[in-house]
């Protein structure tokens, strides 16, 4: 880093000068145009070249072959990455058939802001209608958060009689939150006016992007749930359901609480989160040996109902050390 004075021409403009080494790499001389980014966060960027966010404006990806896999994963790198506009070109010799336009249709009206805009024998183009400025991160992550509990109530809740009510297409919501987190993280690394269109400091960014991918995860556990309830023929005895359900409650609150010291900034929250993690770990750690001495029916199924369990207090431990951390770092 190196400080430089800025001085005064004129009566209206200020000056600063640049380092003649970075100047010469770039192969600046008098007179050539240069760049200037402002930022809200107080940072002006210097550019020799105008790219800020120019790279994501539009990209062709040619397929290595016409397949549903390769369709569906090349569209979702490029949504990923935070494309305005995406190009899918067939292979040499190839072309997209019905199916093809048909798969493509339902892949952008899942994927948030997605839409297709043209159609030809060899080409496919879709475009993002997401605008950062109407874009709230947080309000994405308090989503995700009411999605990924209520999922996991449901699969719970769905012992005995493995009723768990269309927790598939609910988990499709929850990737699709994730989904657009991730798409704008990707973008502030390119372009560092989507920070400014967000208006989240980038490392809040960072923060809620790791947070939406716990709790994507907490909905992946809850459809987990639902799967291991659709399995269980001999009920088990209440009592052993109730405790059951006290756990699962509490394994959702770590998460409820973790969240919620991300989303205030909240160190005592995040403690809290934590404490609670430890000791919902230890409870389940003692009702899984419980059950092996008890082997009530359907008991191989609770004890890996037990283990999903774990797995989403420790998301919410996860979620509760990113709040810590952020809680420790210095001021955007």
């Amino acid at each position: 880093m190196e400080t430089r004075k800025l001085q005064k021409v004129g009566g209206s403009t200020y000056s600063v000068s640049l380092p003649k080494e970075w100047a010469t790499d770039h192969h600046l001389e008098a007179g050539m145009p240069i760049h200037l980014y402002p930022h809200a966060d107080g940072s002006l960027v210097v550019r020799s070249v105008e790219q800020d966010g120019g790279p994501l404006a539009s990209t062709e990806v040619r397929l290595p072959r016409v397949d549903d896999d390769a369709i569906r994963c090349s569209l979702a790198a490029a949504y990923a990455v935070g494309y305005d506009a995406v190009t899918l070109v067939a292979p040499d010799g190839a072309s997209f058939d019905g199916d093809d336009y048909r798969l493509v249709r339902r892949l952008t009206e899942s994927t948030l802001g997605l839409s297709v805009v043209e159609e030809d024998a060899d080409r496919i183009t879709v475009e993002s209608l997401l605008d950062a400025s109407e874009l709230s991160i947080r309000q994405s992550v308090t989503q995700l958060r009411f999605t990924a509990l209520s999922m996991h109530r449901t699969a719970v809740d769905a012992f005995p009689d493995g009723d768990a009510a269309d927790l598939d297409r609910r988990d499709d919501g929850a990737d699709r939150l994730l989904g657009v987190v991730t798409r704008h993280l990707n973008r502030s690394l390119v372009d560092f006016g989507e920070v400014d269109r967000l208006d989240v400091p980038r490392t809040s960014l960072f923060d809620h992007y790791l947070t939406a991918r716990e709790l994507e995860r907490v909905a992946d556990h809850a459809v987990r749930i639902g799967s291991l309830a659709a399995r269980v023929d001999d009920p088990p005895p209440a009592d052993v359901l109730d405790e059951v359900d006290a756990l699962a409650d509490a394994s959702r609150a770590v998460v409820e609480t973790a969240t919620k010291a991300i989303l205030d900034g909240s160190r005592d929250d995040a403690h809290e989160a934590l404490i609670r993690r430890d000791r919902v770990l230890d409870d389940l750690d003692a009702f899984d040996t419980a059950l092996l001495e008890r082997s009530p029916p359907a008991g191989y199924v609770l004890s890996r109902v037990v283990s999903t369990l774990a797995r989403t207090a420790e998301c919410g431990g996860t979620v509760a050390t990113v709040a810590l951390r952020s809680s420790a770092r210095p001021d955007d």
